[in-house]
């Protein structure tokens, strides 16, 4: 039997949807919202999926908009994987529109017979990804995935990287970086908020917008190789720093191929 509730829309949240519109419209964060009606302390994917197809488009417009701040925080990832080694794949858990993957691709030193992949839990976010990288000529292959059940064999990707994917996540971290660990086969790489880096102001937004917290320990209690912890250079809010975690894989796997599979 599948793992989660694939009725991810409940009548209930149909209903919202102008209020959730009028909410969008005005700025505000529609994932507390959501979170509010049912007075839980933990974001749903129902939540998120509903706020991320909301927020489709929203990424590719900020890219046109703020094309150097996108060339350096993507230059700075290719910068991180570059210095791990050259590999044969790739892949942006949670990858939303591709316009981090697309312009990552483009500055590894892996060469043109690169197998690169992303995610997202949104098919609306997906469908939009997949027309950005066609308009910049990349072949990376893009799906329909749960970042708690990922499509995908164990030890089938070489890196694994997330950019602020596993953010709304908070209380179910462990959950999210087994998965994850489960899937690369090299190197797993997480750019996500951290609360140890943020400002007062920033570890109370955090908490309020139920982030993932203590991902450092997560790691450690998980008994896996954390090998860099640190600030990255780049982040597009300085109430929400971005920490970057690299974790070598412990694996004695020889396995290169990357099948999808029925998660």
């Amino acid at each position: 039997t599948s793992k989660f509730n694939i009725n991810y829309m409940s009548n209930n949240k149909l209903d919202l949807m102008p209020r959730i519109k009028e909410l969008y419209d005005s700025g505000e964060n529609i994932i507390k919202f959501l979170k509010n009606q049912d007075n839980r302390t933990e974001n749903s994917i129902q939540d998120i999926i509903i706020s991320y197809d909301f927020q489709s488009g929203s990424y590719i417009d900020g890219v046109k908009k703020n094309k150097e701040y996108s060339d350096n925080y993507t230059g700075q990832i290719a910068n991180v994987i570059n210095g791990l080694g050259v590999f044969d794949s790739v892949i942006e858990a949670g990858v939303g529109e591709a316009t981090t993957l697309g312009n990552v691709i483009p500055r590894l030193n892996s060469g043109k017979d690169l197998k690169s992949f992303g995610f997202d839990i949104s098919w609306s976010r997906i469908n939009l990804g997949n027309q950005y990288l066609n308009k910049t000529g990349s072949k990376a292959k893009l799906f329909v995935s749960d970042l708690f059940n990922i499509a995908l064999d164990d030890s089938s990707v070489d890196v694994v990287y997330t950019s602020h994917s596993i953010e709304p996540n908070g209380g179910r971290e462990k959950e999210a970086i087994r998965e994850l660990y489960r899937v690369a086969k090299e190197y797993l790489i997480l750019l996500e908020p951290t609360k140890e880096f943020a400002t007062e102001d920033g570890k109370k937004r955090m908490e309020s917008n139920g982030y993932v917290q203590n991902l450092e320990k997560t790691i450690k209690d998980l008994g896996y190789n954390l090998v860099t912890y640190k600030s990255f250079e780049f982040s597009s809010n300085p109430l929400n720093p971005t920490g970057l975690y690299i974790i070598k894989k412990e694996t004695n796997s020889n396995f290169v191929n990357s099948n999808f599979f029925c998660p």
